[in-house]
């Protein structure tokens, strides 16, 4: 027996989400059902689809164009850093240490996923490059398959505009603080050596 069309409806548009399989659906579906606080998500929705921009230089999820951020006189413009997701920036900005500014590729390449170079903002980071006003691109995209394979798309991109005061740099891998050896991963250890530095001796 089928569940009634508007239940069916909900449990589809549940599987629309990544990452979401049918199960998990039908579970969230129901959970709606029960709660009646649960007309704030639809309006929420609405509200985020209706309101939200995007950003005109940074291409990030915005309030306001030009974003917070890009429109901030403090931060480093010659200074950006190139990441996947706007959750990036919001991991990056907590930590506090970055005075720069960001572009944001509004995904990762992954064919398998469907996602190729035309689906990221790679064309409007160029834009911005050719202004000729930034210093050093930071590639801050994942350290695995997908971001290894946007960070060289990136680069091959940059490197396209044989600009030679134009520096790209890598976010730094490694060991993370507080872990145990005999449990990372081989690429991790990998980075870690590779990217090992001269400690001082005490003399």
């Amino acid at each position: 027996m089928a569940y009634p069309e508007p239940v069916e409806r909900l449990i589809e548009a549940f599987r629309r989400f990544p990452g979401v399989g049918a199960v998990t659906a039908e579970r969230l579906t129901f959970h709606v059902l029960r709660d009646p606080e649960s007309r704030g998500l639809a309006r929420a929705i609405e509200r985020a689809i209706d309101e939200a921009l995007r950003c005109s230089i940074c291409c990030n999820v915005a309030e306001a164009d030009p974003c917070s951020i890009c429109a901030d006189p403090e931060r480093d413009a010659a200074l950006i850093a190139v990441v996947e997701e706007p959750r990036h920036v919001e991991a990056i900005e907590r930590a506090g240490t970055f005075a720069g500014r960001y572009h944001v590729l509004m995904g990762a390449l992954n064919p398998a996923d469907g996602t190729d170079p035309s689906h990221l903002t790679l064309r409007q980071l160029l834009e911005r490059l050719r202004e000729g006003t930034t210093r050093e691109v930071i590639l801050a995209t994942d350290p695995d398959a997908e971001g290894e394979a946007t960070a060289a798309l990136v680069l091959e991109a940059v490197e396209s505009l044989d600009s030679k005061e134009l520096i790209v740099t890598r976010l730094a891998r490694g060991l993370p603080a507080g872990g145990a050896i005999e449990y990372m991963h081989r690429g991790i250890i990998e980075d870690a050596l590779e990217g090992r530095r001269p400690v001082r001796r005490r003399t």
